[in-house]
C-alpha cells in the first residue's frame, strides 16, 4: 500500500475554481497545509481538462503534494499524475493499477457502504472515501453517511480513510476524531475569501 499522508484533501470544482484563477488557487490551498490535492471536473471540453490537469501536475510536482485525477484513468495516466479516484461506475481498480503502475495511488468512493469499502481495499485500493456527511452545496443530492461509519470502518480497514461532504471547520474534528485520516474539502476551502487561512484552519485540525 502506497503511503499517504493524513490530513487535508482539497479537491478543485470547475464552478467555484474556474480555469484562471485554478492554479493560484491550488497554491494558496497548499501554502496553507494541503497534503494531497484532486482534480475534479465534470466538464466535456476534453482540452481544456487536459492543459489544467498539466498545470496542476507540474504545480503539484514542484511541491511535493499528490495530485489526484478524479474519475479518470487515462488523464491521469497522460499527464503523470500521482493517482485517480474512481467512482462506483468510473472504472476499475485494476485497470487503474495496471495503467499508472504500483506506486500510484488509487482512491474509491464508498458511499455509506462499508462492504464496498471492504471490497475496494481487498482489491489494492490505497485509501477509501465516505460520504457525505454533511449537506453539501456542491453534491445536494449525494446519499449521507453516518459518523458510525466511520467508527466501524476504522476497526474493518487497515488503509486510510477519507471523509467528504459538507465538511467546514465546525464539523471535520468529529469525523477526525471518529477516525478519518483525511477530510476531503472542496467549498470550505476554494469558495473562502482567503483560501491559505480556509486551509491552515482545517490543516491545523490534524
Amino acid at each position: 500500500m502506497n503511503p499517504i499522508p493524513r490530513g487535508l484533501y482539497a479537491l478543485t470544482d470547475s464552478q467555484i475554481t474556474p480555469e484562471d484563477r485554478l492554479v493560484p488557487a491550488v497554491a494558496a490551498a497548499i501554502a496553507g497545509g494541503t497534503v494531497m490535492v484532486q482534480y475534479r471536473d465534470k466538464g466535456a471540453d476534453d482540452a481544456r481538462r487536459r492543459w489544467e490537469a498539466e498545470d496542476l501536475s507540474r504545480l503539484c510536482r514542484s511541491l511535493g503534494v499528490p495530485l489526484i485525477i478524479n474519475d479518470d484513468i487515462a488523464l491521469a495516466e497522460a499527464v503523470g499524475a500521482a493517482g485517480v479516484h474512481l467512482g462506483r461506475d468510473d472504472g476499475d481498480i485494476a485497470e487503474a493499477r495496471t495503467r499508472l503502475g504500483a506506486q500510484a495511488i488509487i482512491g474509491a468512493s464508498c458511499y455509506n457502504d462499508l462492504q464496498l469499502a471492504v471490497r475496494a481495499a481487498e482489491a489494492g485500493a490505497d485509501y477509501v472515501a465516505f460520504g457525505s456527511f454533511h449537506s453539501s452545496t456542491v453534491k445536494p443530492h449525494a446519499v449521507r453517511a453516518d459518523v458510525g461509519l466511520l467508527h466501524e470502518a476504522r476497526r474493518r480497514l487497515r488503509c486510510p480513510i477519507v471523509a467528504i461532504g459538507g465538511i467546514n471547520a465546525d464539523n471535520g474534528r468529529s469525523l477526525i476524531e471518529a477516525g478519518a485520516d483525511l477530510l476531503a474539502v472542496i467549498s470550505a476551502v476554494f469558495a473562502q475569501p482567503d483560501i491559505q487561512a480556509a486551509a491552515r484552519r482545517l490543516a491545523n485540525m490534524f
